[in-house]
């Protein structure tokens, strides 16, 4: 039921059984981390809402059947649905999006529709919860956009290259203007590449880890859009539930929207991301091959946590060579390598 390298360090100080959580895209790759985090704690009552469209059930099935878990097959685009799965609940997580810069190249009205509509329906189901004592929710690095100051702080954005970045920004602009009119205070962290255990290379738009590491698994060649020095702020997935814990329970009452970074700090190239992948495997033979930049990618992104660290406690505690091991060791069990 749980991954015995995760989670053994807990990021809580009350006792979780006397509360209750929402987690939306609970069956997606973050929201079923923070699942398996609070049933190891023993939350009081956890419940998930997911259509399946971008999740997958074997990331939540080992949960089903217990008496604090509670899943609806629902979609965060319908209101109804939203304030239903709002009932009765003191914390929310909102994970429920559709993640991928091509994918919203491609289709930029889905992606709207459920990053954009589904988050305001959620706002809008919450603010008048009389339950309700906090909702943090996905929020992400591409809001940076073309900014090329590096490394990225909170205040300092650029403007979106990608209708990805659009709904995302848009996202935060509600969450603001919901706690200025209506005193719904919300915190937004800026995921920056985030990676690890049940994170799907099978999806057309996967993420580049979990992609290279079942290239590697399968002894063949990678794709790399542009000469592989693109750099990004990979993020360990424990880190982020770390976040999300701390910013549901130890950040004291809020009176404002807040958004922080979540990361680690430090940025790694594509081409060492790959050296350490084959490395670790003994397959350092594995030559990538290599295409075009791809529309709105960024080419360089890194994070400054300071205002994490301070205002959430925020402490990363597993670097990309740690957690590509744990990932490297989870996909090897995995059907679709």
């Amino acid at each position: 039921m749980f991954n015995k390298q995760l989670y053994n360090l807990p990021y809580h100080k009350v006792e979780l059984s006397k509360y209750s959580f929402l987690i939306t895209g609970g069956a997606g790759f973050i929201g079923s981390n923070l699942v398996e985090y609070l049933i190891k704690y023993n939350a009081g009552h956890i419940r998930v809402l997911d259509n399946l469209s971008n999740g997958y059930y074997e990331n939540i099935k080992d949960f089903i059947g217990l008496k604090n878990f509670e899943f609806i097959k629902g979609d965060v685009r319908d209101f109804d649905t939203c304030k239903k799965a709002i009932e009765g609940i003191n914390y929310i997580s909102h994970q429920a999006a559709l993640g991928s810069v091509p994918r919203s190249i491609a289709d930029p009205l889905t992606s709207n529709n459920v990053n954009v509509n589904g988050f305001l329906n959620i706002l809008y189901a919450s603010k008048d919860s009389k339950t309700l004592k906090r909702l943090v929710y996905a929020a992400s690095s591409s809001t940076y956009g073309d900014s090329p100051i590096l490394p990225k702080v909170e205040g300092k954005e650029g403007n979106p290259i990608s209708p990805y970045a659009v709904t995302k920004l848009v996202n935060e602009l509600y969450a603001d203007v919901f706690s200025k009119t209506y005193g719904l205070h919300s915190v937004g962290l800026r995921y920056f590449n985030v990676f690890g255990p049940k994170q799907s290379p099978a999806n057309a738009y996967a993420a580049v880890i979990p992609k290279f590491i079942a290239s590697a698994l399968n002894q063949t060649s990678p794709t790399i859009f542009g000469d592989g020095e693109t750099s990004r702020d990979f993020t360990f997935i424990e880190n982020v539930v770390q976040a999300n814990i701390k910013s549901l329970l130890i950040y004291p009452d809020i009176n404002a929207h807040e958004v922080v970074n979540i990361a680690c700090g430090y940025r790694t190239s594509l081409n060492h991301l790959w050296s350490l992948i084959i490395k670790h495997l003994n397959h350092e033979s594995l030559m990538p091959n290599y295409l075009e930049e791809r529309i709105g990618d960024v080419k360089h992104s890194l994070a400054d946590i300071s205002k994490a660290k301070k205002m959430i406690n925020y402490s990363p505690l597993f670097d990309v060579e740690s957690g590509l091991k744990t990932t490297i060791e989870y996909l090897k069990t995995q059907n679709y390598v």
